[in-house]
């Protein structure tokens, strides 16, 4: 079976043509880097937002990866490969990273924080309504909001 894919996003400080700050860009998916194999590459992408606390997932897809990047607040993405959990982060303070999920490998999203979380997913295949590939999985045995696994350790 697949493995979990991570990717750091570095943040750049933007400036005006004055040389004054005016926001930050964060790189996320370019061809050129080749984290994302040409059959995987993204075929949809959208924003979802978790509120403070809330969990959506878990979820299973049979055929469609996902491609996940916080781009605000903090999200914990849970996975469950071969009956073991293992807990991805991205967001503000984990460098934003990229988090790809072979087709296959259930996975929960948790907002960590205390703000609204803004999570960009770049699937594929796409969604659609013919085809939806979404299957409710359960964590009866996972507490989302416990020490983190590597704190446990």
């Amino acid at each position: 079976m697949s493995h979990i894919k991570i990717k750091k996003n570095k943040k750049h400080t933007t400036t005006s043509n004055d040389g004054v700050e005016n926001g930050f860009l964060i790189p996320i998916i370019n061809a050129h880097e080749k984290f994302v194999e040409d059959k995987q590459w993204p075929m949809q992408v959208y924003c979802t937002v978790a509120k403070p606390g809330e969990v959506k997932g878990p979820h299973l897809h049979h055929k469609r990866w996902g491609l996940f990047t916080c781009v605000r607040g903090n999200i914990k993405v849970v996975v469950r490969i071969d009956g073991e959990y293992q807990e991805h982060f991205t967001g503000d303070d984990y460098d934003y990273q990229t988090i790809q999920v072979p087709a296959g490998i259930p996975a929960a999203l948790v907002n960590i924080g205390d703000i609204d979380a803004y999570l960009l997913n770049m699937p594929s295949p796409s969604w659609h309504v013919d085809n939806q590939d979404d299957w409710d999985v359960e964590f009866k045995d996972y507490d989302y909001f416990s020490k983190t696994l590597n704190d446990k350790k």
